[in-house]
């Protein structure tokens, strides 16, 4: 009976999270196939990562299903572990695409990156599918034996997993962040030296309050980001490896706060950027136009003098 409210409570969070992260990649996935200034190579890397987090949010509320089919068993757990990795490996070449056009803009065009982007999104699918898969080659399923992560998923799997692959990304997109903030710290100066010698004034202009106002939100964006999505993520990961939690619902609601906590990521990048959300502020505006145009319309017939309707009559008589 102590379970049931542990596993009512898995339940709800792991829908609630998963509806939430899936309708805001749909609005945003709209926002940019409806938006042609949003049609270029780096959008394309951007919006193969939301599918990428779209799907992994599908899976996420599968993962806690009781099922005791072997084949069930087995894809409940390579296939939301393939999405997430892929998520993962999208992420990366999407940050890896930015970082090649801050750090070679004249050159960017003539980058791999940009010649050929469909095979790095390809590579982004092909190669976590490839590591998902390899689960397939000892798990050996038995219709009498309960369903587990540790059949599927062994130890030396996750460790391998973890270490070699899901936290070195993190830390390489993590280092790119900060590369293409000491970039615009130093573009900053440079352009902050340019207004003094044209202004020659020692006080800093209007120009120069918004540029350092912009520099410092995008240092607490990149560090907001590291320490509320990424930091509980990696927590979590340790915490789900190492402490014998195994088989127990507190390792389903760690799972589900950890993977929640990366998976918001690509939204928070999305609201950063006014262009991917344009779209719908524009058919907002444009409802509420018509909206206002019909009430000003309905204003000016009730305020139209009654004694019109009476006339009518009395010159036709």
């Amino acid at each position: 009976m102590g379970s049931q409210p542990n596993e009512h409570l898995i339940f709800i969070l792991s829908r609630l999270l998963s509806a939430f992260i899936i309708l805001a990649n749909v609005f945003i996935i709209f926002g940019i196939l409806f938006n042609r200034k949003l049609h270029g190579t780096i959008n394309w890397f951007f919006l193969s990562l939301l599918i990428a987090d779209l799907l992994a949010a599908g899976a996420l509320p599968h993962v806690f299903q009781k099922d005791h089919v072997s084949y069930s068993c087995l894809a409940r757990y390579v296939v939301p572990n393939f999405l997430f990795l892929s998520f993962l490996a999208n992420l990366l070449v999407m940050h890896y695409a930015k970082y090649t056009c801050i750090i070679q803009p004249l050159h960017y065009r003539q980058s791999w990156v940009y010649r050929w982007s469909g095979l790095y999104i390809c590579l982004a699918w092909v190669s976590p599918l490839t590591f998902a898969s390899m689960p397939l080659a000892w798990y050996q399923g038995n219709s009498s034996q309960k369903c587990s992560a540790e059949q599927v998923l062994t130890l030396p799997y996750l460790f391998v997993e973890t270490y070699v692959f899901i936290i070195p990304i993190i830390f390489a997109i993590a280092v790119m962040g900060i590369r293409i903030l000491c970039i615009a710290r130093k573009q900053l100066k440079n352009i902050k030296k340019l207004l003094n010698s044209v202004n020659q004034s020692q006080t800093p202009s209007e120009l120069e309050q918004q540029l350092e106002l912009r520099h410092a939100k995008s240092i607490a964006s990149v560090s907001l980001i590291f320490l509320v999505c990424w930091v509980p993520y990696i927590v979590c990961l340790n915490i789900s490896l190492h402490l014998e939690i195994k088989g127990n619902s507190t390792l389903a609601i760690v799972i589900c706060i950890g993977t929640a906590s990366a998976a918001v990521i690509p939204i928070i990048l999305s609201l950063g950027n006014h262009q991917y959300i344009e779209f719908w502020s524009d058919m907002a505006m444009k409802a509420y136009r018509t909206c206002c145009q019909r009430q000003g319309c309905k204003q000016k017939q009730n305020n139209q003098p009654r004694g019109n309707n009476t006339e009518i009559p009395t010159i036709a008589d």
